[in-house]
């Protein structure tokens, strides 16, 4: 007789970080190259993760919770600047 095998516990799902590039963000922000450059020297966006000689990109999850802190109203009371910082960095 075939034994069953017992399932493995399920672990809950978390969702993929994945890396937006330059026309990703302008895509999903709606905004240009120039307004994104010149956010992040205010401090007022998350800075872009060195992810090759030649190229920068995103992690996901800082950009979407950017874009949902606008949606929400919440930017005047968004993650400050230097825990965007922190949280780049353990991206890199």
């Amino acid at each position: 007789m075939p034994t069953t095998c017992d399932p493995q516990p399920r672990r809950p799902t978390q969702p993929k970080v994945r890396i937006y590039r330059l026309k990703q963000v302008m895509e999903y922000t709606g905004f240009g190259r120039a307004w994104i450059y010149a956010l992040i020297a205010k401090g007022e966006f998350p800075k872009a993760c060195k992810i090759g000689s030649r190229a920068v990109g995103w992690p996901s999850d800082l950009i979407d919770q950017w874009i949902n802190d606008r949606l929400e109203g919440r930017h005047k009371h968004s993650t400050p600047p230097s825990q965007i910082a922190d949280r780049v960095d353990r991206h890199e």
